[in-house]
């Protein structure tokens, strides 16, 4: 398409633009929000996600556990903190330290969360990142957590994408938008810059700058005591960067720490862990390897293998306590723990125990610089989540600390994996989460995303619970390639020209689930979002046959100028280059925009959802989308709400809303008579 007519929607706060907008939400507005049921659902999916016996994860700095908390009562949230007496008790006592409900109405900003950063050892000063309304760019304020008020004179940056860290109380890293040549195609930090207390922004020293064709630079210090240190990242493109150690003479340039490109590599203490994604030193793609740091840059290239994939097998990720090492996997997409423990005679390892079949585990804190203490959480799709607390390789044994309340009735349920067959001979693992005693196909809600190393794993959702599961639905999730269930390889299998094997695996679990006798393709839904949405929109143009409804979150859908627009230059290592004669025609091929027809087989109905304030994937990729739909007459709803980011929402209002809006949708279309 040389000519688009609809370029006109890319213009995100135009007039114009939103105009439309508001006439196409009105449309979605009142074909899915008239029936009683609807406010019923809705309300249902704000009782879930407000529910208090949700686990407040936390984060330990210092002596504190510091949580981010949002509720009936705190729409927009509240940063507190406790202690772990407190928090091990049923009703934890906290207290707030920032309340962002009152600080939006007391501003006149639409503020949510984006995080903190608190100064060890005192753990007094911290830096808030806020974004208005949901988007990736962010404002930085210092914050006096025992004052409890923003620090008069303090460190604060004007919204950007920034990238910041603390290096001591007068001094930050920080990236920012500096002007021209400061800031990427795709919008991130190019510049590393040192910036003393009560000096200019501006006049920050310049120690490190990536070149104009990177997609960011960034720098951090290492405040571990007896390992004091600075590093430099510079991020090539998504799949590929560089660590550097800054020497503590500054006429010395940075020393690259020597792993390949597209490893990644960070250091712990006296360790230097690298992940492989492509053979090296004679260990295979997907392995994990440490060194001793200091032997390492002196040449040394002696390795500790502390992890090596089999064709079942990937490494889900690790987490340091002070002295030993959390090694998380993931056997056919089911998680497995270990603690490993470096010592004179090398590694010994150990099994983290009471992980059931088909679940998800995680450690979701550490304290590497103090402490061995842990917490870790499991879930399964009908298991509410657990989050325990331990102290590696001690006699505290892990603990349950925290427990979700089943939102959910799940009698009559059950969870099962099954493997499809895909186009050239691939299995793809996905399970099945349903009635156990079925009498017939029923509706089944597919969910899918196939890109960017995201594994797609068991977790349990009371939304879904409530609002499909509940009803009599089924719920299906796959790991199709693209995504990272079986390591480097299952992501790199689907990279750049070879995209189409994502779709491929995700239409051949569509067509196992029909075969099974699990539900047609008139009861048969998808659903994805962001790269998801890409996958739903391939799905939808590519085979319209296989579905009966289909729902894109954030979709990206111009795969010909999706380099253009906001963040997408950062993603060319995913997909290919439009602007390479290369790889336009694989672009072209798999872009859902540019394979809209009117004839053929007709097209299932679509909702498009999106955020006016997403500055990642930008609105008018669904936009024009739906506009084209409209002009070749297939059947679309689109709602844009004007805030909540990428993540579509801020709030669990507007969550709720959308959760209402999907599974409307979905549930009359699926299932016309009932």
């Amino acid at each position: 398409m040389s000519d688009d007519p609809y370029l006109w929607l890319e213009d995100v706060s135009g007039e114009t633009a939103l105009a439309w907008v508001r006439e196409r939400n009105a449309e979605t507005v009142e074909a899915l929000t008239g029936d009683p049921g609807f406010k019923v659902l809705e309300q249902e999916m704000r009782e879930v996600l407000d529910d208090d016996g949700r686990i407040p994860y936390v984060f330990r700095r210092g002596r504190h556990l510091y949580n981010f908390w949002q509720d009936a009562d705190h729409v927009r949230g509240l940063w507190r903190r406790t202690t772990l007496e407190e928090y091990r008790t049923d009703r934890p006592a906290w207290e707030v330290l920032l309340d962002l409900d009152a600080l939006a109405d007391a501003e006149g900003e639409k503020w949510a969360w984006a995080g903190s950063r608190v100064l060890a050892p005192e753990h007094r000063h911290a830096l808030i990142l806020l974004s208005r309304d949901g988007a990736d760019a962010c404002v930085v304020r210092e914050f006096d957590l025992e004052t409890l008020e923003f620090v008069t004179d303090g460190f604060t940056v004007a919204e950007a994408k920034t990238r910041i860290g603390w290096i001591d109380h007068d001094r930050v890293w920080i990236g920012t938008d500096f002007g021209p040549g400061s800031m990427s195609t795709s919008g991130y930090p190019l510049q590393v810059r040192r910036w003393h207390r009560g000096t200019p922004l501006e006049d920050a020293e310049l120690v490190y700058e990536g070149r104009p064709s990177d997609l960011s630079a960034s720098g951090w210090h290492d405040d571990t005591p007896g390992f004091e240190r600075d590093f430099v990242h510079r991020q090539i493109d998504f799949w590929n960067q560089q660590l550097f150690l800054l020497p503590d003479d500054a006429a010395v340039p940075p020393v690259k720490i020597d792993v390949p490109d597209d490893a990644g590599a960070s250091v712990h203490r006296e360790w230097l862990t690298v992940t492989i994604k492509t053979p090296w030193l004679g260990h295979p793609a997907g392995s994990l390897l440490a060194f001793d740091f200091a032997a390492f840059q002196a040449g040394s290239r002696d390795a500790e293998v502390l992890f090596t994939p089999d064709e079942h097998t990937a490494l889900a990720g690790y987490s340091w306590t002070r002295n030993h090492l959390i090694l998380s996997t993931r056997a056919d997409v089911s998680s497995a723990m270990e603690l490993l423990t470096p010592g004179p005679d090398g590694w010994s390892r150990a099994p983290l125990p009471g992980l059931p079949p088909l679940s998800t585990a995680s450690v979701t804190c550490t304290d590497p610089d103090v402490g061995d203490e842990y917490f870790h959480h499991v879930s399964g799709f009908l298991q509410p989540s657990t989050l325990y607390r331990g102290t590696a390789g001690g006699e505290d044994d892990s603990e349950p600390v925290k427990q979700s309340p089943a939102l959910f009735d799940t009698a009559g349920l059950t969870v099962s994996q099954f493997f499809a067959t895909s186009a050239d001979g691939t299995r793809v693992p996905y399970f099945v989460v349903g009635p156990e005693e079925r009498s017939g196909p029923g509706p089944t809600l597919l969910y899918g995303y196939g890109g960017f190393e995201v594994s797609m794993v068991p977790s349990y959702s009371a939304v879904t619970g409530r609002a499909w599961l509940a009803r009599g639905g089924t719920y299906v999730v796959a790991g199709i390639r693209g995504g990272h269930e079986y390591g480097p390889a299952w992501h790199r299998a689907a990279l750049g020209a070879n995209r189409i094997r994502a779709y491929e695996d995700f239409a051949a679990v569509a067509r196992d689930l029909v075969a099974r006798d699990i539900t047609t393709a008139a009861q048969l839904g998808i659903e994805g979002g962001s790269n998801g949405g890409l996958l739903m929109g391939a799905m939808l143009t590519r085979e319209p046959e296989l579905f009966g409804a289909v729902v894109a979150h954030v979709p990206l859908l111009d795969m010909l100028r999706f380099h253009k627009l906001l963040a997408g230059a950062s993603w060319i290592a995913e997909y290919g280059d439009p602007d390479d004669p290369a790889d336009r025609p694989h672009l072209q091929d798999i872009s859902p925009y540019h394979r809209i027809r009117t004839d053929g087989p007709a097209y299932p109905p679509l909702l498009l959802l999106t955020s006016t304030r997403d500055d990642r994937v930008h609105p008018g990729h669904a936009r024009k989308m739906a506009a084209r739909l409209r002009e070749a007459g297939h059947p679309v709803l689109f709602h844009e709400h004007i805030g909540g980011g990428h993540a579509g929402a801020t709030d669990h209002r507007q969550t709720a809303f959308n959760e209402a809006l999907v599974h409307t949708f979905l549930w009359e279309r699926l299932t016309p008579s009932k």
